[in-house]
């Protein structure tokens, strides 16, 4: 699996193949990242065959839905526990992620985890995922963004170059600097 573009959220139910023995089995529902349906029906049945004695040729996908989060407007926090496959071992990790969508948090994950630990996505395996408030925050680069006092300053700004026009004046070259500060 690829991690190309935004990760898109899915619920995938799936069961075992009805027997004469059983001809109604249990359902199992799995909610999973991945950045299209195929690639979500295949995590299904990855995980179904670490916990279940199940797998595709003696199972059936009974759904997969993609969820839409209803509210992304608004900038939230979110914590994400996983575990990965790094070249040593296996490792747990929690790491905490500000955007609109759980999907951009998620995309966010799968970047900075190949950035940073060279991590594979096939080896990436998303735990659980949850909404924090400001309090909650353990890391302090999300924190220093969660307060109500937070200012997005512009100091010193260039004006720039419009399209048949010159940038700071009518003239290409000056005499005088530019002033950038406008405090």
């Amino acid at each position: 699996m690829t991690a190309a573009g935004e990760m898109r959220q899915y619920q995938v139910v799936g069961r075992k193949a009805g027997t004469d023995e059983i001809p109604n089995p249990e359902a199992y529902r799995m909610v999973i990242f991945a950045p299209n349906p195929v690639a979500a029906k295949s995590k299904f049945w990855y995980f179904m065959r670490q916990f279940r004695k199940m797998k595709k040729t003696t199972g059936e996908i009974l759904d997969c839905v993609e969820i839409v989060e209803k509210n992304s407007r608004t900038v939230k926090n979110y914590g994400i526990w996983l575990r990965y496959d790094s070249r040593s071992g296996t490792h747990n990790m929690y790491r905490e992620y500000r955007d609109t969508k759980l999907t951009g948090a998620v995309s966010q994950l799968y970047n900075e985890m190949a950035g940073r630990h060279r991590c594979r996505p096939r080896s990436i395996q998303v735990i659980r995922t949850a909404t924090l408030g400001a309090g909650e925050l353990k890391r302090p680069n999300g924190a220093q963004f969660a307060t109500k006092k937070v200012k997005f300053p512009l100091p010193h700004r260039v004006a720039s170059a419009k399209r048949g026009q010159k940038a700071l004046s009518d003239r290409t070259f000056t005499t005088v600097r530019p002033t950038t500060y406008f405090g």
